[in-house]
């Protein structure tokens, strides 16, 4: 038998979704023309595609979840969906994936949510180019814009996200693409890591969440390519690293942050090519960290470049430029002539007394950064950029 399409409208002989999904037969489309469907608790359970004309508004009317997917190969395209029920007891969603595999949401727009997208045990879906608008105030009575739950090889791309309690949140999820996405004004995070190993985020651009990207109890993760825009708050920061091993961060904008990484227990990574503009403190090392490398990245205009609370141990700062690099190249060859300390005296004081902070454009305190620069007393001795570039690397 070829597959069918049934068109669900209004004035159709089919007017609901739900009795569409009931006569269709695996692998038939459902076309739903422009309008109002007041429908929750919509069950797929057949291979099926949804695809809506002008996009129609599905309305859960707050009862509670308003699509729930329990079969592979399900396409949800073109729909508006809003009012989704708000529970302390259940998760309630938008569209719920479960044990599903070869889904593709794609061009849909969510309003008034709790969770918006979440993907349950699933695998080998897209989720693109989607639309989320949320309006959290709390966080205990918040969702996430687009969840993953033990599950594994999905593209999340081009999706705009806001207002909501984390824009994307991957739990137990691993080989998970994330690109070219805009996670903007979230309650807590832009995208948020725990326990996921094998993941690449690339080109996203992560603004004004109240924190940018928490990467946590994570293995060989992969960051390119994205911007950190403007997380600014007293726990505030671009990114935090917490208990992370052998990852990559190359190419990143870390701009206008209160802290631009915020690294913890962090291992074998390396930050090469990425630009920290203007933020508060560009880098802040906590905690026990080994082997880590930063290369070839540049530091410009921070008002701390880099904190540091513990030993160096065998962590790597070469050939990075330094806005502030007060020394000099008489044998032209484009690398500064003395060692670089990009530890300030300063910041040592504002990490035991965050007061101090209002001395921070005083005379007095360019006098003892200075001093600790010609004779450093706090800065361990092997904390220095020995090859400091004279020129912003391109």
């Amino acid at each position: 038998m070829s597959a069918r399409t049934i068109d669900v409208c209004k004035d159709c002989r089919v007017t609901s979704i739900r009795e569409g999904i009931r006569l269709a037969e695996p692998y038939d489309t459902l076309l739903i023309g422009k309008g109002y469907y007041r429908e929750y608790n919509i069950l797929v359970d057949k291979p099926l595609s949804l695809i809506g004309e002008g996009y129609p508004i599905i309305d859960g009317e707050e009862q509670g979840e308003v699509i729930r997917v329990v079969a592979d190969d399900v396409r949800i395209q073109g729909f508006a969906i809003r009012n989704v029920g708000v529970s302390y007891t259940s998760d309630h969603a938008a569209i719920r994936v479960v044990q599903s595999e070869g889904f593709a949401i794609e061009d849909n727009r969510f309003e008034n949510l709790f969770f918006g997208i979440y993907l349950e045990k699933s695998r080998g879906g897209v989720v693109r180019g989607n639309q989320i608008s949320g309006d959290a105030v709390d966080e205990y009575n918040s969702g996430n814009g687009i969840q993953l739950w033990y599950s594994n090889n999905v593209e999340v791309s081009e999706n705009r996200i806001e207002g909501v309690r984390d824009g994307i949140y991957l739990e137990f999820s691993d080989t998970i693409r994330i690109r070219g996405n805009s996670s903007r004004k979230n309650l807590r995070y832009g995208l948020h890591f725990m326990f996921s190993n094998d993941n690449v985020y690339s080109d996203n651009l992560f603004e004004n969440n109240g924190a940018g990207v928490a990467v946590m109890f994570s293995k060989r993760i992969r960051m390119t390519g994205n911007r950190f825009r403007k997380n600014w708050g007293t726990a505030a920061y671009g990114m935090l690293l917490k208990e992370i091993n052998d990852a990559e961060i190359i190419g990143n904008l870390f701009e206008e942050n209160t802290v631009g990484i915020n690294i913890e227990g962090s291992n074998r990574i390396t930050y090469e090519g990425n630009n920290f503009v203007s933020n508060g403190w560009a880098i802040r090392v906590l905690g026990a960290c080994y082997s880590n490398n930063f290369h070839r990245n540049n530091f410009l205009y921070n008002s701390f470049d880099l904190s540091y609370n513990s030993n160096v141990n065998d962590n790597s700062f070469e050939g990075n430029y330094w806005s502030n690099y007060s020394g000099y190249d008489l044998d032209k060859n484009g690398v500064g002539d003395v060692p670089h300390r990009p530890v300030k005296l300063f910041s040592y004081i504002v990490n035991r007394t965050p007061e101090t902070l209002i001395l921070l454009r005083s005379l007095f305190m360019d006098l003892i950064d200075f001093s600790e620069r010609v004779s450093p007393v706090f800065t361990p001795d092997n904390l220095a950029d020995n090859q400091p570039q004279m020129r912003i690397i391109k």
